[in-house]
């Protein structure tokens, strides 16, 4: 599903009615992977064999020396025999930047199709790993070998997608990227540096065209420019998927027909229910993301460790499902209830790796420790869903506590006898949320009438609404 806003694009993958994976992009934010640029080198960093390289955004891109297109008789290993500073290059977004680090580029460019990735600077043809058929595999080599053989002038890898594809679908891809390259070739001498020679298609599109080949029954756009833009591709690319495309005219919100709306609100909670009366807690921190699975309200029918078995097993298909659907990235733990029984444990890991099976990122799962901890890491392709959507809190400034109302009063009294000691003046006026002045003059009643006696003026209590909680100022007069 494609929902096109005044300035969001959103793509929802769902699954048996369920929403598994979530993509979205905004102007400000939109991917840069694929972008070919005219850069400009500014430093380079023997000591990281790395250059800083100005392609007119933000912040500088980074560019190691394995992402350096070396000629294949040649293993240079010291960037500053390949480029230097001021020297101008042509290079590709290979990784957008994330927090305050720079977009990571390479000059290795490739522009990709429905079945395959040509690589103009490249030769050869390689295949999917996950093409295991070998005949497969030679049929797919055989569609290509005339290319190559025609002087095509480069090299290409053939997708996954391109599994029992037709030979005259791929032959059509070739002409398509063909066309492509000899039209970004033609624009880069006259380039200046910082400017933009090449960008990916809408995002509609660059998920059609990365899934379509998974099964895809049915397209549904909000938007009469995507929608044309989807139509022209697949009647360019894949003519036997283009009744698939269907135009959503309904006034009423068409993620909000599907409940994929509150499936994106769900996704956001910290707690994920399941079925059988338990849940997940997800906390996604600085070095990892953690799964805690807990049985809450379900009990069974049997024993605990059923009850526990039972469980881990139902949690295992939702935490698969939620890392998908939040694009959960880098180092995860997920922490299953400890089980006794080796054949539950085995089971329960069997099917989270089955489970995280139809994940396009690459994934690693370990084995279950003795304590129940899995640990997990997956491959980081794009911002996580939360930190898409959110800003950390402005209170908490994202650590998820704040001090609690006994703490900040007490915090309050030690500051009120520093400054009665050391000021003078009639009173001392405290602001404080509504939250800290109600304890003031409830529980603490008594020790405000003891600091009053310390210090020997009155203390007057004011609300400051647009305090937080633990936000307080003294006013001497």
């Amino acid at each position: 599903m494609i929902n096109v806003g005044f300035s969001e694009t959103r793509v929802a993958l769902l699954e048996d009615g369920a929403v598994q994976e979530l993509f979205v992009e905004r102007p400000d934010d939109r991917t840069l992977v694929g972008r070919v640029y005219r850069g400009n080198v500014q430093r380079v960093l023997p000591g990281m064999q790395a250059a800083f390289v100005d392609i007119g955004l933000a912040r500088t891109g980074f560019l190691h020396i394995d992402d350096i297109q070396q000629h294949p008789d040649s293993n240079e290993t010291d960037i500053r025999r390949l480029i230097s500073a001021g020297d101008d290059i042509v290079v590709q977004v290979a990784k957008d930047p994330i927090g305050t680090k720079g977009a990571r580029l390479t000059t290795n460019l490739s522009l990709p199709s429905r079945y395959l990735v040509f690589m103009p600077n490249s030769s050869g043809i390689g295949i999917s790993t996950r093409i295991a058929d070998e005949a497969e595999r030679e049929r797919l080599r055989e569609i290509l070998l005339p290319s190559i053989a025609a002087g095509h002038g480069g090299g290409f890898i053939v997708r996954t997608a391109a599994e029992g594809a037709d030979g005259q679908a791929i032959r059509d891809d070739i002409r398509y990227l063909d066309r492509l390259w000899q039209q970004l070739a033609a624009a880069i001498p006259a380039a200046q540096p910082g400017q933009l020679l090449h960008a990916e298609p809408s995002l509609g599109v660059r998920v059609l065209r990365d899934e379509c080949a998974h099964g895809v029954i049915r397209v549904i756009v909000d938007n009469e420019a995507e929608f044309a833009r989807v139509g022209e591709f697949l009647r360019a690319f894949m003519p036997a998927d283009a009744g698939k495309a269907e135009y959503y005219s309904d006034p009423r919100p068409l993620f909000a027909v599907h409940q994929v709306e509150e499936e994106i609100a769900r996704a956001l909670d910290r707690q994920v229910p399941l079925r059988s009366g338990g849940y997940l807690v997800i906390d996604q921190l600085e070095a990892m993301s953690t799964i805690d699975v807990n049985t809450g309200g379900f009990t069974g029918h049997r024993d605990l460790e059923d009850t526990i078995y039972k469980t881990n097993i139902e949690a295992a298909a939702a935490v698969a499902r939620q890392i998908r659907l939040r694009n959960l990235g880098g180092i995860i733990i997920v922490d299953f209830i400890d089980m006794q029984e080796e054949t539950h444990r085995q089971n329960v890991l069997e099917a989270l790796t089955a489970a995280m099976a139809g994940d396009r990122a690459r994934c690693r799962v370990t084995g279950l420790s003795p304590l129940g901890l899995v640990e997990m890491s997956r491959k980081r392709t794009r911002e996580s869903l939360q930190r898409q959507l959110c800003d950390p809190c402005p209170t908490c400034e994202g650590r998820g506590f704040v001090r609690s109302i006994e703490t900040v009063c007490q915090e309050i009294f030690r500051e009120v006898l520093r400054q009665g000691r050391q000021s003078q003046g009639r009173e001392i006026l405290i602001l404080a949320h509504q939250d800290v002045l109600d304890r003031l003059l409830e529980e603490d009643s008594a020790a405000i009438q003891d600091l009053e006696a310390a210090i020997g003026r009155p203390l007057r209590l004011q609300v400051e609404a647009l305090y937080a909680p633990d936000q307080f100022d003294l006013v001497v007069h």
